[in-house]
């Protein structure tokens, strides 16, 4: 093969890289992907037979931290919940490995994404590309143009 076509070639693969990622960040989905992690890192707290709803949550929260327990997560709408709206970034801060913050402190659920750093960097990688525009912001100091950024695809 003579220079000129090692070089197209390159530059083919290289495209087809840039490609098949971008098509790999499209198809997380919360059905294929993220329900799965959730179920094997998550339900036992957050769960329907563990945890209450948002409100219910909020009302007696010293009761249900005591017992372990957080906040119903276990269907795509209540994820979406503490993705998008109302309580936005929510599911982010708590995910998050510090490296997205200013104070590079990771968020408190961090941890139960998996029992190494390799497995919950891999976790947390499904969850941004699911979630697209990984934000820390809350509803008030959120931009359209960022909670357009979020594609929770289902």
């Amino acid at each position: 093969m003579n220079r000129r076509k090692r070089i197209a070639f390159v530059v083919t693969l290289i495209a087809m890289a840039a490609f098949c990622s971008v098509v790999y960040a499209e198809d997380i989905s919360y059905r294929k992907h993220i329900k799965p992690i959730f179920e094997a890192k998550c339900v036992g707290c957050h769960g329907q037979d563990a945890a209450p709803e948002y409100h219910a949550f909020k009302e007696e929260k010293d009761k249900w931290l005591v017992k372990g327990q957080g906040m119903r997560m276990d269907s795509y709408s209540h994820l979406v919940f503490y993705t998008a709206w109302p309580d936005t970034g929510a599911l982010m801060r708590r995910l998050d490995d510090g490296k997205s913050g200013k104070d590079g402190k990771a968020g408190n659920m961090y941890q139960h994404l998996g029992s190494t750093e390799e497995e919950r960097q891999a976790n947390l990688k499904l969850f941004k590309d699911w979630v697209g525009n990984w934000t820390l912001k809350k509803w008030k100091d959120i931009t359209k143009e960022e909670i357009d950024g979020i594609k929770v695809k289902y």
